[in-house]
């Protein structure tokens, strides 16, 4: 080999190297943000054959809750992503990803008939120069049906400015041991009178114990910041159009949603973000005052729970697995299968799996010896001759995502699929755990 020869293959190694660090370059938050919030509030509308994104209009809030670190990488993919820009060099300065009931919807008959539009607020860092923002919605392919991307400048007079003269009252449940770099959680009422905000304190304290009596958020428990914000509403509960029942309340939450009687969830999303404005927020619980059982939850945007039914508990805790950390539901339906995973695309959701690519899964957590996929029996363990659910068994179990054939969970049970189960099976608590060190660490 000759000298040159040798120039040559380390000048192009150099080349390659300068190029991966490049693409990998780490974003300087005081660089190019502020310690405030940019809310950006949007209309996504259409219906399953064509959608829009629409601004509808930009908030400034006090202070900055979301990460400080990592903010050009993305953890988990969701159903669309807002992504910020430097508009003078291009550069991702900011991304982060969600889903939304509008993408839902898209999956039901009535969005082949009919056009509607549903609110959407996300929060990026207030930049300190001028930024192009893109948001985009994708459909269960992976693929961009819908984007926008819009000029924010910093110094735009028809910035609204919210949470600096008026905060909702709230109380700190749980202070992180370094504020400067934790998780920011805030629970909301919701149909909760001034004479019952006692409750609703209790509530949110039954609620952060349920927590964190799991794996892993038990034992990086100091990671989370935690606040109770004491919306107040006219009524008391909530609305149940299925029984003619409307109540006035903060958020205008009901149960009935797409027509199924247990979703519970809030169309409103600006009255939200309007009610935590200025308060320590990212992550929002809203506790719905009702024993009428039903809840949701929807990544980066908020869970949802009713407070007074004895399953409680299981299920803030089961809607903050969707919320937080993206988790899928692992349950099928017996009778109906929505389709929204198909089987020749693998979820980007990190607790079920197509096989399409599993090796990104939990396939590191299988016993070498466990068939893939995992027949059921394999789930289960004998006592005294009885099947009993033996929960520990990682494998590769078919039925989740609300198909019973072509998607696969991880165990056969876990908080993910059933209220019966007190854990988050292995493979939610490492995508748990990696979320929870991406926002801390």
């Amino acid at each position: 080999m000759t000298n040159m020869f040798r120039l040559m293959i380390f000048m192009i190694c150099m080349c390659a190297i300068t190029s991966g660090k490049a693409q990998n370059k780490s974003v300087d938050f005081n660089e190019h943000f502020c310690d405030s919030t940019l809310r950006i509030d949007y209309i996504f509308s259409g219906n399953a054959q064509s959608q829009q994104i629409s601004l509808d209009k930009c908030n400034l809030m006090p202070r900055w809750y979301g990460k400080k670190n990592n903010l050009n990488i993305l953890p988990v993919q969701g159903n669309g992503q807002i992504t910020v820009r430097d508009h003078h060099t291009k550069e991702i300065i900011y991304i982060n990803s969600f889903s939304t009931l509008f993408q839902e919807w898209l999956t039901y008959d009535e969005a082949k008939t009919i056009s509607k539009s549903f609110e959407n607020v996300f929060l990026v860092p207030m930049p300190k120069d001028i930024v192009d923002v893109t948001v985009d919605l994708r459909n269960n392919r992976h693929e961009i049906v819908a984007s926008m991307t819009h000029i924010v400048d910093p110094n735009d007079i028809l910035i609204r400015h919210t949470g600096f003269s008026y905060v909702t009252p709230y109380t700190t449940l749980q202070t992180a041991e370094d504020t400067t770099k934790c998780i920011h959680i805030a629970y909301v009422a919701e149909g909760y009178t001034a004479e019952e905000m006692p409750i609703f304190l209790e509530d949110a304290r039954i609620a952060t114990e349920a927590l964190f009596e799991h794996e892993p958020f038990k034992t990086k428990r100091n990671r989370f910041n935690i606040i109770a914000v004491k919306s107040v509403s006219m009524d008391t509960g909530t609305s149940i159009p299925s029984q003619g029942v409307w109540k006035k309340t903060v958020l205008g939450s009901h149960f009935d949603t797409f027509y199924s009687n247990r979703y519970l969830t809030t169309l409103n999303q600006k009255n939200l973000h309007d009610a935590l404005a200025g308060t320590p927020y990212e992550h929002i619980i809203v506790l719905v005052n009702t024993s009428e059982y039903g809840g949701g939850g929807i990544l980066n945007s908020y869970n949802l729970s009713m407070t007074h039914h004895p399953l409680y508990k299981q299920v803030v805790v089961h809607e903050f697995g969707h919320s937080f950390a993206g988790l899928a539901d692992e349950y099928a339906y017996e009778q109906e299968a929505i389709p929204m995973y198909p089987h020749d695309v693998e979820p980007w959701e990190k607790n079920i799996t197509t096989l399409v690519n599993f090796h990104d899964k939990w396939e590191s957590l299988i016993a070498p010896t466990t068939p893939i996929p995992t027949p059921t029996d394999l789930g289960k363990k004998t006592n005294n001759k009885k099947k009993i659910v033996n929960t520990h068994s990682i494998g590769v179990y078919e039925g989740a995502g609300y198909s019973l054939k072509g998607v696969y969970r991880p165990s056969f049970d876990c908080r993910m699929r059933s209220n019966a189960n007190p854990n988050f099976c292995a493979a939610c608590q490492k995508a748990i755990n990696e979320l929870i060190d991406f926002y801390t660490e």
